[in-house]
């Protein structure tokens, strides 16, 4: 009977999306860490091989593993405290905290999750978005590479099937020699940097959209926690109002008995 009581405190559908939303953050934060790190690797390599030439791209891409940890560190403890905001709002835990539930605070607090929750969710919309970029440059590079493989295509040059990255802003237009051709481009596709830094990219991109989905369901499960507790209040505020109405009927009913008797 314990463990039933327990089962029923559970909020599942916190839990749910607090292991999508760690699940989707790791994926995109560690993948896309490893992802940069091998980027630069053949950025340096390949199409730019004076330092001076990506210093800033390089600069960045640092600046972007550190908020990495910082969203992966935020993250951690936010699931945490709306997993923890999910407990407060099941049954079981109700009949023992009703009084704080019903609270002003308590209806802000909830509110204030659903604001910033809301906030989040956007961004992480943006996120999504940009993490598709690094995809899409990848799965072109990685395309040209398997058409110039493919005997369908019947190419008589292939050095004339070239790569340029300084196209899409990455590395400035003086950087040398930024792009690569025929039998140099097949070799950087069949480079171990480029085929893990591809793979990883897609599974950050479907890291973040799970995080993204994850997002959406704390946002539907904080609305309905935050009606409950707008609900609950006004029938609290019901309640009492409806104890006092009882109590002034029974002094009335008493004081009536007490005359009758007295008459009597």
């Amino acid at each position: 009977m314990c463990c039933i009581k327990c089962l029923g405190g559970v909020p599942y559908a916190s839990l749910v999306a607090t292991i999508l939303c760690f699940s989707g953050v790791a994926l995109f934060c560690g993948c896309g860490h490893v992802a940069l790190t091998g980027t630069v690797t053949i950025l340096e390599t390949h199409f730019s091989k004076v330092t001076s030439d990506h210093a800033m791209l390089t600069d960045i891409i640092q600046l972007m593993q550190y908020v990495i940890y910082g969203i992966a560190s935020f993250f951690f403890l936010y699931g945490i405290i709306l997993l923890a905001e999910g407990f407060y709002t099941t049954s079981a835990v109700k009949e023992l905290h009703s009084e704080f539930k019903t609270t002003i605070c308590g209806r802000c607090i909830s509110g204030m999750f659903v604001f910033l929750t809301y906030i989040l969710g956007v961004a992480w919309l943006g996120v999504f978005g940009f993490s598709a970029v690094p995809v899409f440059l990848f799965y072109n590079m990685w395309s040209t590479c398997a058409t110039m493989k493919s005997p369908m295509a019947n190419l008589t040059n292939i050095d004339s099937i070239c790569v340029d990255v300084r196209q899409y802003g990455i590395i400035p237009w003086n950087a040398t020699p930024g792009k690569a051709c025929g039998s140099t481009l097949g070799d950087i596709c069949n480079t171990s940097d480029f085929y893990l830094s591809y793979h990883l990219y897609i599974v950050a991109c479907a890291g973040a959209g799970a995080t993204v989905i994850a997002l959406i369901h704390f946002l539907m499960i904080l609305s309905a926690n935050w009606a409950y507790l707008k609900d609950a209040s006004h029938m609290h505020a019901y309640q009492d109002i409806k104890m006092k109405e009882e109590r002034e009927l029974q002094d009335i009913t008493s004081r009536s008995k007490e005359c009758l008797n007295s008459y009597t």
